[in-house]
């Protein structure tokens, strides 16, 4: 049990507003429909029928009209923050900044920084900048290998104890299955879920996208997803015979997803995370060879997206994580094959699936709400919940309005999104995060109370 709180940062001035005539919508409290929201002190103070709550003098009113959607606060399990060491390409103020713009109350980082999140002081230290500058909670994992090289594994209890959400060597795999055993031995010891990226790197080596038709007719080296399904199908037999617990990050392939769903039928304590950038693009998109459209694991053909999109509708996969890896704009503007792997996606996680998920009837907004927040207790953490009393962790949404990505600029310190030029529909125009305002869309409009 860690000796401080697993999320750090996003205090502020408790936030003091009516949200009027909302649509408020909370799929683990049955919520659907349209209220008043009263939010005093940092919490939510009270629920009613619209026009029937009052604001306290002083304090700001948003009319909704009927029209906007209040939403719990978003929870990503899975970004790089870049710090330390990488702050050219993103911070821990402008990463937490990007996440409030996407309507996220809370987020975990990776340890694959410079130097490598495995060591209690680092780890303290990093928390202490958080604690300054992060504009929402955020909370830390830490590796489960010094350095991430997979030989010695670090020291696990002590990093819970400072505070560790959990262990990963995101970036790259636990290779060795005895390496992977112990650790889930030592887990026994100091809890935390290992959350694993998956890869067999004897067969991705070398390669830049996906392997198929697409990498085929542009000549580029191609991953087989058997590189990820392989190793999803290895550790989950692994965390099945230490009965331990394991987290499957950014699946990409239909045959990862099937891994999964086999393990969960044998009882096995795994849970699975899905990227919007693979519930929404394939390697067709790769075609141009833009940069942006390079990540790790790669977009893949339309078989597995589809497969992805069932595995989520379907609770296989259990929530959506952005993986948001911010990268300086040099290092993307190289010939696709040196270019390194990551999109950004805080900023636009909602957005485009709302878009590509919601509008064409292939998924439920309430179905959705519930996976952009299910990583959460996946972590052992709470989930935001829009009712009388709890902590206000809310995210205010104009469904109708359409814009283009990143024509107003980015949040983020790095313009690396896959989704960038696309015309995406529902904006986020406030966030708060820990009972304060993290965001303020700049068309949001004010009355008086």
């Amino acid at each position: 049990m860690s000796a401080v709180e697993p999320l750090i940062g996003g205090a502020g001035d408790p936030a003091e507003v009516l949200l009027r005539d909302v649509r408020a919508l909370d799929p683990r409290a049955g919520l659907d429909g349209r209220c008043d929201v009263l939010v005093s002190g940092g919490r939510v103070a009270e629920i009613g029928e619209p026009g029937s709550l009052a604001a306290a003098e002083g304090a700001e009113t948003i009319d909704g009209q009927g029209r906007l959607a209040l939403l719990p606060g978003f929870f990503d399990p899975h970004v790089h923050l870049r710090t330390p060491g990488q702050e050219h390409k993103e911070d821990i103020e402008t990463g937490t900044r990007a996440a409030a713009a996407g309507g996220y109350a809370g987020v975990l980082a990776m340890p694959n920084t410079d130097p490598v999140l495995d060591s209690a002081p680092l780890l303290g230290s990093v928390r202490e900048i958080a604690a300054r500058r992060a504009r929402i909670p955020v909370g830390f994992l830490a590796s489960i290998t010094r350095g991430l090289q997979g030989e010695l594994l670090t020291e696990m209890a002590e990093l819970a104890e400072a505070g560790a959400v959990g262990f990963t060597d995101d970036g790259r795999p636990v290779e060795s299955a005895g390496m992977l055993r112990k650790a889930l031995q030592y887990q026994r010891l100091c809890g935390g879920v290992l959350a694993l990226h998956e890869e067999d790197r004897t067969l991705s080596r070398g390669g830049a996208m996906n392997e198929g038709a697409v990498s085929a007719a542009l000549g580029i080296a191609g991953i087989p997803t058997i590189a990820e399904s392989t190793m999803v199908a290895r550790d989950a037999a692994i965390a099945g015979y230490e009965d331990g617990r394991v987290h499957f990050m950014h699946l990409s392939c239909e045959s990862s997803v099937a891994a999964v769903a086999v393990a969960k039928e044998a009882g096995v304590r795994v849970s699975a995370e899905v990227s919007p950038h693979h519930l929404l693009l394939t390697d067709e998109d790769v075609r141009a060879l833009d940069t942006r459209m390079k990540m790790h694991p790669p977009l893949t053909a339309e078989p597995d997206r589809q497969a992805l999109i069932e595995g989520l509708r379907s609770g296989t996969i259990d929530c959506v994580a952005t993986d948001h890896a911010p990268h300086a704009r040099d290092e993307k503007e190289v010939p696709f094959e040196q270019a390194p792997m990551g999109t950004t996606g805080l900023e636009t996680a909602f957005a485009a699936l709302y878009t590509g998920l919601v509008e064409p009837g292939l998924m439920g907004l309430g179905l959705l709400v519930e996976r952009l927040t299910a990583g959460a207790p996946l972590f052992g953490l709470p989930v935001a919940r829009i009712a009388a009393g709890a902590p206000a962790d809310l995210a205010l949404v104009d469904l109708e309005a359409r814009f283009v990505a990143g024509e107003r600029g980015w949040e983020s310190r790095s313009e690396n999104c896959c989704f960038a030029g696309r015309t995406l529909q529902g904006r986020v125009l406030l966030t708060i995060a820990a009972g304060a305002v993290a965001h303020r869309d700049r068309t949001l409009e004010m009355v008086g109370a």
